[in-house]
Parts: structure tokens; sequence; C-alpha cells
């Protein structure tokens, strides 16, 4: 199982477009031929790189911006697309955002918005694409980016880890109910990857103390996601690093690991 395809009237929806490991993932599938649509909330970021990979790539690169904390914005949006005269052939759910701190002490909407967005805007495109990636001929693709914080629970990121592991748990779902259909699922798990994610979660000190053999580029990460989206991976963790770091958290008994992810995430 690989990719579908690109052609002319299909395309690939990237999600979290903006910047970062969405803008990579965009760029990726441009220069393997795919036409973009590109999706965030800031539209001038998005026609800046639907700029460049048009001329980079020759390919279709639409903007549209959309804020998909808000349901009906999200449920509109395949709507848009069709619009457009384009077929989605594959999802990027890469949308979402992060947050440090004791929940007490967290602004509780922002909280709320980041469930909104990690895990129901998933839900919701999914929900949207996935009977009709079944249907098409040649297939489909569905990428998740979920984290390696969603392999345990995080004092300090309650409900961003809590968000990932449902985004992980989810892929691994669909890659087992679709894999047979020629629709291929994946769950990307990064660890630390140069973005701007980590000074908007309020991480921006510990991101500086994680030693550069630890980090992965953006490039890097989507790259990995890519390639292993081609061979349906069912979980994508990209650097040596970081996969031993993802075992420990996934296997470790919590009676154990918690205390441990306490001293280690001081808040």
């Amino acid at each position: 199982m690989a990719l579908p395809e690109p052609s002319s009237t299909t395309a690939a929806l990237v999600t979290g477009a903006s910047s970062g490991i969405g803008a990579d993932l965009a760029r990726q599938l441009a220069a393997r031929g795919h036409n973009v649509v590109l999706v965030a909330r800031r539209p001038d970021r998005l026609e800046a790189l639907a700029g460049e990979l048009r001329d980079a790539h020759g390919v279709r690169a639409e903007a549209l911006a959309c804020d998909l904390t808000d349901p009906d914005a999200t449920d509109a949006l395949p709507g848009r697309i069709e619009a457009l005269g384009l077929e989605v052939s594959v999802l990027i759910n890469n949308a979402g955002y992060g947050s440090a701190g004791q929940f007490s002490d967290l602004d509780v909407q922002s909280e709320a918005d980041m469930v909104r967005l990690n895990c129901e805007a998933v839900v919701r495109l999914s929900g949207a694409y996935v009977p009709k990636l079944i249907a098409r001929d040649g297939g489909g693709a569905i990428l998740v980016v979920a984290s390696s914080a969603g392999m345990q629970p995080i004092p300090g990121q309650a409900t961003y880890a809590a968000s990932k592991a449902f985004a992980l748990s989810f892929a691994e779902a669909l890659h087992t109910e679709l894999s047979h259909l020629d629709v291929a699922v994946s769950a990307l798990c990064p660890g630390p990857v140069d973005t701007e994610f980590a000074a908007r979660a309020g991480l921006a000190d510990a991101f500086d103390g994680v030693p550069r053999f630890a980090r992965v580029s953006s490039s890097d990460c989507a790259k990995a996601a890519i390639e292993g989206l081609e061979k349906n991976k069912r979980v994508v963790v990209p650097g040596l690093a970081i996969k031993g770091v993802t075992l420990s958290g996934r296997y470790t008994p919590r009676a154990v690991l918690l205390p441990l992810m306490k001293r280690f995430y001081p808040v």
C-alpha cells in the first residue's frame, strides 16, 4: 500500500499548515506531485506557503483560513474544498496546540478548545472523509499527528498529553479498520521538534534544555511521517533517541512512571 497517485483533480488536505510540521508535511506532499489544500487560521502565512509550493513544484495549492475549534467551521470545510473542484485523497490531521502548568492554574476555555482541536476536529474531518476514501478508486491515506506525549500521562501537561493519547489510540484503531480497504492510516508521534510549538505551549525553557541529539528538525519529522504513511506504518516515531523514550512511556507501570514524570516536568 502506498499513497494514492496524485492527479489534477485530487488533493491532500493539510490542517495546521501555516507553520512547523504542517508546513513541512505540505512541502513533502507537493514535492511528490500532490495538489494541496492548506488550512489554518492565519491566511497570510497560508498564502505565502501556497505561492512557494506552486512555484517550486507546479502543483495547485489552495489556502483556506478556518478555525477548527469551531465545529460549524470544521463541518463546512469539506464543502468549501468540493467547491474548488478538488477531491481529497490524503487527509493530514495536523492542527493542534499544547499548554504547560498545573491544570488548576490554566485557562479552562483554552484547555477545552485544545481538546476540540486536538481530538474533536480529528474525528469530524476523519468522519467526513473516511467513507469517501473507502469508496474511491485508488484508495486514500490519513495521517494523524499525535505525539510522544500521548504515550503516557504527563503531570504539568495533563490536557495535552491526554488529547494526544486520544489521537494516537484513534489512529491505531483506524489503521486496523481500514488497511484492508486500501486506506493507509498512520499516527505520527514526534518528540521535541524545532517549531513554534514549545513557545506557544509555555515550554520554551524546557525545550532549550533538550540535548540537540534528542531533537528532530521539522523537515526531517515531516519526511519520516510521509515515508511512514507511504508504507502504511501504524505508528511513526522520528528519531532514534525519542524511540527509546516512547517505549518506556508505554510500558513502564504508571505507579513507577508518574512520580518520575512529575520530577521531570516540575510545575
